[in-house]
């Protein structure tokens, strides 16, 4: 893609995506889903889940799966309010982008 991705984006993908699983969604599976729209690596995505859970957008649990610890991450109260606003400010952005593409202006 020639687009870049800033962490605003980013992170509106990643809550989308954590968001879909009222259980929760472990790291893995997060990047497999992200790259259906961008491609990510999971070295790129797992600095993203800390910021996230820092900032109290996700929340975290360990699982046993296979004899092993899975972390697993779950959006917050915070996390849904924040990716609500994500969903608006991106609507609002793509109709206006939209809106230039098909010569009509803002």
């Amino acid at each position: 893609m020639v687009f870049n991705t800033g962490a605003a984006l980013l992170d509106a993908i990643v809550l989308a995506v954590v968001s879909n699983d009222a259980e929760g969604t472990y790291g893995y599976k997060i990047t497999q889903d992200v790259r259906q729209a961008i491609e990510i690596s999971e070295s790129t995505l797992y600095p993203v889940l800390r910021r996230l859970q820092k900032d109290g957008c996700l929340e975290t649990y360990d699982m046993e799966y296979g004899g092993r610890n899975r972390r697993y991450y779950r959006i917050t109260e915070a996390g849904t309010a924040q990716l609500n606003l994500y969903k608006t400010e991106w609507k609002q952005y793509s109709t206006k982008i939209a809106k230039l593409f098909a010569g009509r202006g803002v």
